[in-house]
């Protein structure tokens, strides 16, 4: 489930077979000249509609922490977001704050539960993923990521999910301490296959902003190379970008 970060991406990747697709809030972030988690909700609704209307497969939204902290107001905008038509949501339990960069479990556990309710209210199937952050923000507790997950499958979520996780001992553990509901794996560093990962019973697999990543380090290496040296060996082989799109039925 490759992580499309604007329309184009989305599309391409959609050409190249990939059945379903998700966002991605650094990637898109970053067409905006922002860092990560610096984009309003409106922003992140309107990148929404765009891809999920480019792309006929499913579309799952990195919705980050739900734009709220108390539940309530994370169920409400969940269902702002249900609206664009995704099928499919992740809600976080990062705060934002370095002192205390994690939600209080209960806290944590009721946004989630509250995330669930909007989604059965409205009807709509679209799957929630629970999301544990500890080792994205410097809590890289194994024990905690892991009685995070099992509360969060507990109060609803389809999917669990627990970026930066890079030993195979750590995802086996995450596997097995939430089936049978399935694991979303972050790869953004070659430290494992998709034949690898399946083996662990891990049963999707994202990339995050990685992708996006590697598109700008091809147009910085190259911009780079104009203004030391003046050259433009960077501009061989290129895809015909343009080609793609024009034949794109859709």
């Amino acid at each position: 489930m490759p992580n499309a970060w604007d329309a184009g991406s989305a599309r391409a990747l959609e050409q190249m077979d990939f059945k379903a697709l998700a966002t991605t809030s650094a990637g898109f972030a970053w067409t905006l000249g922002r860092a990560d988690n610096q984009v309003t909700l409106d922003e992140v609704l309107d990148h929404l509609r765009i891809v999920a209307a480019t792309v006929k497969v499913p579309v799952n939204a990195d919705f980050e922490g739900g734009f709220a902290v108390d539940a309530a107001s994370v169920a409400a905008n969940v269902k702002l977001a249900l609206a664009t038509g995704i099928a499919g949501l992740s809600i976080e339990d990062s705060t934002g704050d370095d002192r205390n960069p994690l939600f209080d479990f209960d806290l944590a556990v009721e946004r989630v539960r509250a995330a669930r309710r909007a989604i059965d209210e409205t009807g709509t199937g679209v799957v929630l993923t629970g999301r544990s952050e500890g080792f994205v923000v410097g809590r890289p507790d194994i024990d905690e990521t892991i009685r995070r997950l099992q509360a969060y499958a507990e109060a609803g979520a389809d999917c669990l999910f627990a970026p930066r996780i890079q030993t195979l001992d750590h995802v086996a553990r995450i596997v097995a301490a939430v089936a049978p509901k399935p694991v979303n794996l972050l790869i953004n560093a070659p430290f494992i296959t998709v034949a690898q990962a399946a083996d662990l019973g891990v049963r999707r697999i994202s990339v995050g902003g990685t992708l996006a990543r590697t598109a700008w380090a091809g147009a910085l290496r190259a911009a780079q190379e104009i203004r030391d040296s003046g050259t433009f060996s960077a501009f061989q082989d290129l895809p015909n970008i343009d080609a793609r799109f024009r034949d794109d039925p859709s």
